[in-house]
């Protein structure tokens, strides 16, 4: 056991932040045993950790973000999806048949992740096997709770990112066959959208989500372009998430929808049926997709969210700065479309970034009983005029708040370095 001081703070549920003043946690075996005011007499000769009035908070999950397109984050945000994807992310993601390339940017990749505090992801690669494998790997040695998928595409995309059919099939088993047993960082399934893959591969990969119990992430009505081609390419059915409940794909494992911005009620009806997660993410919606997700109204119908920095359709690789933009974006849809839309209060997108999003991977996002001490201690954020409350702190670190106010970085227990 040991113990760590500082201001405590976690979300207790979706609308309210707990909060414990100049407390104690105890820490055993990387998880969480308890929080005290004043130290049990019976722990009294445990080792102690002292941040004095430092802020103590869990580590963020990204539930959507694109690891190959790193390098553009900042870059080419005039466009809209079409045209970035032709112009930008496709061009980019081609470059990583090169293997050294690849190595180099998903190195800065993970290093940026855990310096903006993100210990648990849901990440994609690209269609190349050997680059993706390097992701994963990277991943499971940094201890990082991830789901790493290689992305399956054989239709509408540049030629060097079309992928024949059984050779996408086969290097996808292989894929889930190497890694599947790894303790940190698993694979998942990855068609990016349907409009990029073919009924046929979509079934093929949901006899692989049976065969193997894995789980699917994809992109989910995240723009009306998207939605719209969706519905050419696949009348029978009769939205977006039909798509890929009817390939097979979904009850296997985990779903994780990207964005799920233009829902029909079919789709929030499937995504809740097999307990799905939406990916929120708030820069890419305004950057790129231009539509703001029903948060609100999503959020009171009983539709699991999360939220994803979506790097590169979103700029910043940190997953506190989309709590900020969570609340800002759900004013705007209440102020210009009232009707059915209500805006989201600050515990609540924090509870989306820690709480909701962490429970993809188990207990992580909280610092109750059990839960893995995955977590972060932020500082430096009051004025030399006034001493901000913890709560406070937490919520002006996530509005502007940089890397450079995180101290100190656990993950399952364990001070990184």
């Amino acid at each position: 056991m040991k113990l760590i001081h500082a201001d405590i703070v976690f979300s207790e549920d979706r609308e309210h932040l707990a909060v414990y003043e100049d407390s104690y946690i105890g820490v055993e075996n990387g998880l969480v045993q308890g929080i005290w005011q004043e130290v049990p007499e019976d722990l009294r000769g445990a080792e102690m950790i002292d941040y004095g009035d430092a802020v103590l908070i869990p580590a963020f999950t990204d539930l959507h973000v694109h690891a190959p397109q790193y390098l553009n984050r900042g870059l080419e945000m005039d466009l809209l999806l079409y045209d970035w994807l032709y112009k930008c992310t496709f061009p980019m993601e081609a470059r990583f048949a090169d293997i050294e390339f690849a190595k180099s940017v998903y190195d800065a990749f993970v290093d940026d992740m855990l310096a903006n505090g993100t210990m648990h992801a849901c990440v994609y690669g690209t269609i190349h096997s050997e680059a993706t494998s390097y992701l994963i790997e990277k991943m499971e040695s940094k201890g990082m709770k991830a789901f790493v998928g290689k992305v399956n595409m054989n239709r509408d995309a540049l030629e060097d990112l079309v992928e024949d059919t059984e050779a996408s099939i086969r290097e996808t088993e292989a894929f889930l066959e190497r890694y599947s047993s790894n303790k940190h960082a698993k694979p998942i399934l990855t068609p990016r959208f349907a409009p990029t893959c073919t009924g046929d591969l979509l079934s093929r990969l949901g006899r692989l989500a049976e065969k193997y119990e894995v789980g699917v992430q994809t992109h989910l009505v995240e723009s009306k372009w998207e939605a719209e081609q969706a519905g050419i390419l696949f009348p029978e059915c009769s939205c977006d998430t039909e798509i890929y409940e009817k390939a097979g794909l979904l009850g296997h494992g985990l779903l994780i929808g990207g964005h799920f911005i233009f829902p029909k009620k079919e789709d929030i009806e499937i995504l809740k049926k097999y307990g799905g997660f939406a990916a929120h993410c708030p820069d890419a919606t305004v950057s790129i997709i231009a539509g703001i997700m029903e948060t609100g109204s999503l959020l009171d119908k009983g539709v699991n969210i999360g939220l994803g920095s979506d790097i590169s359709a979103g700029h910043h690789i940190g997953v506190y700065t989309q709590a900020a933009r969570a609340v800002q974006l759900s004013k705007l849809k209440e102020f210009y479309e009232p009707e059915g839309n209500r805006k989201i209060s600050f515990p609540e997108a924090f509870w989306m970034a820690t709480k909701s999003g962490g429970a993809v991977f188990g207990k992580t996002g909280a610092f109750e009983k059990g839960f893995a001490f995955d977590a972060l201690v932020i500082d430096g954020l009051s004025d030399e005029a006034g001493k901000l409350t913890p709560a406070k702190t937490v919520e002006r670190f996530c509005y502007i708040g940089t890397k450079e106010n995180i101290k100190a970085r656990y993950l399952d227990g364990e001070l990184q370095s």
